[in-house]
């Protein structure tokens, strides 16, 4: 039953991200017949700490007070990703996983839960501007960059800001059912339920080769997007076989070329929506997906909506069709 919680600090703390958990867990609504959570903030770095916004936090609970948690939230931190974490810390994170306790980490948060070995072997989520460095400090990792929100019960972890309140009230959905999680939901003015496979909006799915090998195909592959190409084509346009430039291929980039061509036509297609003013016709012909049936069946498999929405979701309500 989820009832105790509490979130843990350090030093660099983002505000939002700690934010997100306070206001899912931490406000009595029981004039509204909502659950009251024995919640609290402790501190893995003495009494008082720096935030990333440039104001200090002050708390009277230390480490003890992970101890009778249920729900364990490390929000987002500067430098989360490049910095030691208390051994305290991470000793005190495993015990609580060992004896049941629910984990839940939003964006950076997910460096504090890898380093305490809560991520070897679990799917995660984490912003997408973290998912390459994550993955490779922590190659027992399994990341998947582009999700809001990933359920390895009893480990829990969410991309950016939002997609933290997202993974909020899967929890609380889990655990007191879906009216609960919805009257929340309404009292914050939010969504009462994203998808936690829905895609994160991000600016570059896939990240680039860091060897040369590749480098020339993938920078003619860009240029010519509109075009249908085979792996026999660009294997002979890097002078390999087309087994040997596939291997090579899905080593320098960790995808096929197909998914990688398809990726960038979606990241084109973004970009025009966003800032042109062509049809979706069009802009489909342009990414090289002919159609706009063709561009609409890729956008709500990669990005989980469609070309219309997404244009409205950047573009406002007036944005052309």
């Amino acid at each position: 039953m989820l009832n105790d919680v509490a979130v843990i600090l350090l030093n660099g703390v983002h505000p939002f991200e700690l934010g997100v958990v306070c206001e899912v867990f931490g406000i009595d609504r029981s004039d509204e017949g909502l659950p009251v959570y024995d919640f609290a903030v402790a501190s893995a770095e003495g009494a008082t700490l720096d935030t990333h916004a440039g104001f200090t936090l002050g708390t009277g609970h230390g480490l003890e007070r992970l101890e009778s948690a249920d729900l364990i939230a490390v929000p987002a931190g500067e430098t989360y990703g490049s910095r030691e974490f208390p051994p305290e810390l991470l000793d005190a994170l495993r015990r609580a996983v060992d004896r049941g306790t629910r984990v839940l980490s939003v964006c950076s948060g997910a460096f504090v839960l890898a380093a305490a070995g809560l991520l070897d072997g679990r799917r995660c989520a984490v912003h997408w501007r973290h998912a390459e460095q994550l993955a490779r400090q922590y190659p027992r990792t399994r990341v998947e960059p582009d999700v809001l929100y990933v359920d390895e019960d009893p480990v829990i972890t969410s991309a950016g800001t939002a997609a933290g309140i997202d993974a909020c009230l899967h929890i609380v959905r889990k655990e007191q059912g879906p009216e609960i999680a919805n009257r929340i939901a309404r009292r914050m003015v939010v969504p009462p339920h994203r998808d936690g496979g829905q895609a994160q909006y991000i600016e570059r799915p896939l990240p680039r080769s860091r060897c040369d090998t590749v480098g020339e195909v993938l920078a003619w592959m860009e240029q010519h997007l509109d075009e249908e190409v085979t792996v026999e084509q660009l294997a002979e346009r890097a002078h390999m076989a087309p087994r040997t430039f596939a291997r090579r291929f899905q080593q320098e980039t960790g995808t096929t070329p197909y998914r990688w061509l398809l990726r960038q036509r979606v990241l084109l297609a973004q970009h025009l929506l966003e800032a042109t003013d062509e049809t979706v016709d069009a802009i489909a012909w342009r990414a090289g997906f002919g159609t706009a049936g063709a561009l609409r069946h890729q956008f709500v498999q990669t990005l989980g909506t469609t070309p219309h929405a997404y244009r409205r979701t950047f573009r406002g309500p007036r944005a052309v069709a």
